[in-house]
């Protein structure tokens, strides 16, 4: 009988047996591609050890893996799987054929961890209906208006987002004149024009604006004086367009008046912040912690919310296709858990992912942007950034 009973129970499982291998091998495979530069100077160890507030404190393919390995079991349950392909280039020149040549490979979703130069030559690389790129470490305005591209979402926050939740938690706080701060290169000059839009926004005023400059020549002394910047007119803050970050780190507690510090330092404006302790944070940081062997930053967080978002997209609509996954995405009509509060969406008019801003020091975080008190008519995430009648993009999606 046992024996009888052994030979039923096989053979009422080989069937089960074959439909799960059946299923695995049916099972769809997301494969998605992360592009780097080789030497990319924005990864320099030299720049790395310095640690300014703001800057990446290492390469945000960590972040990648980390949302690969969480959306795992989710995707798990629709017959899907993820699979993440590091893709090293050695220069911006090479950007263009590689973005291609993933393209012809069939990868769908493209992450680029490229400067702003470069994420544009990969956007207008790629027809829409054939790949879906997500920026993650260029904040230059000018890829989210008109530069835009009907293919590219970005999930690091635009330099004006954060240039706007500064001037808002200023006029929250009714520090409503401020002294600029700006340097002399070109980045510089785009925080600073940032900083003009947001306080003519929320109503902030300037005493005064004034450049800086770090240099050897004796002539140029009193550029980088910060008592001599910082003096001769009142003021109720200051704040610094600095995109190096050198200058930046040399202003809190050394100005003329007792007054805060915003910008490139002091009060900053970050997509994630290590010592977050809501809506799951700590559990996150701790993840990535364990996997990248330091803590997580705006840049790491950019690409981890790239992975999910995608994830997200397959999940929720397994069977329908690139093409209806990436309509989801780009409509807004998928919503990612950001670990921030509210859910986050994509905004059909720039493809900028909408979000909360952590308003920072280096050792923990003082409120988020929007600041309570701003509103939106549709959503108060919109607060931040340009809207929707002030986008200079144009592109169909």
């Amino acid at each position: 009988m046992r024996g009888n009973a052994s030979l039923s129970w096989r053979r009422q499982a080989l069937p089960l047996a074959c439909l799960l291998l059946s299923w695995a091998a049916a099972a769809e495979e997301v494969r998605i591609a992360v592009v780097s530069l080789a030497d990319d100077p924005r990864y320099d160890s030299r720049q790395l050890e310095k640690r300014y507030p703001g800057h990446p404190e290492g390469r945000p393919l960590e972040g990648a893996k980390v949302a690969a390995a969480e959306s795992r079991f989710a995707l798990d349950a629709v017959g899907a799987t993820l699979v993440l392909e590091p893709v090293e280039v050695r220069g911006e020149a090479e950007v263009a054929a590689a973005v291609s040549g993933l393209v012809r490979r069939n990868v769908r979703y493209v992450v680029l961890d490229l400067p702003a130069p470069a994420v544009a030559l990969a956007a207008n690389t790629v027809k829409p209906g054939d790949a879906l790129l997500f920026n993650i470490s260029a904040a230059d305005d000018s890829l989210r208006g008109a530069g835009c591209a009907p293919n590219l979402l970005h999930t690091l926050p635009s330099l004006r987002m954060r240039t706007d939740a500064l001037m808002q938690y200023l006029a929250a706080r009714k520090w409503r004149k401020a002294l600029l701060l700006y340097g002399p290169l070109p980045a510089d000059r785009e925080q600073q024009t940032a900083f003009l839009q947001s306080a003519k926004r929320f109503g902030i005023g300037w005493a005064a604006q004034r450049p800086f400059k770090l240099s050897n020549d004796p002539r140029e002394r009193d550029l980088s004086n910060v008592n001599l910047l910082t003096t001769g007119v009142d003021y109720d803050a200051v704040v610094v367009a600095d995109s190096d970050g050198e200058f930046a780190r040399s202003l809190p507690y050394a100005t003329q008046l007792p007054r805060p510090v915003a910008g490139a330092n002091g009060l900053t404006a970050q997509a994630w912040h290590w010592a977050w302790e809501r809506n799951g944070g700590p559990q996150l940081n701790r993840r990535f912690s364990k996997a990248a062997g330091r803590p997580m930053t705006s840049f790491d967080w950019a690409a981890w919310a790239a992975v999910k978002a995608v994830a997200a997209s397959v999940a929720r609509l397994p069977k329908a296709g690139f093409a209806r996954q990436r309509d989801a995405l780009v409509s807004g009509e998928v919503v990612v858990d950001g670990f921030k509060g509210p859910r986050l969406s994509f905004r059909p008019w720039d493809g900028q992912l909408r979000q909360p801003l952590f308003l920072s020091h280096p050792d923990g975080v003082i409120a988020t942007a929007p600041v309570e008190g701003f509103l939106h008519p549709k959503n108060n995430l919109d607060t931040l950034g340009a809207d929707a009648p002030d986008s200079a993009c144009r592109m169909t999606r």
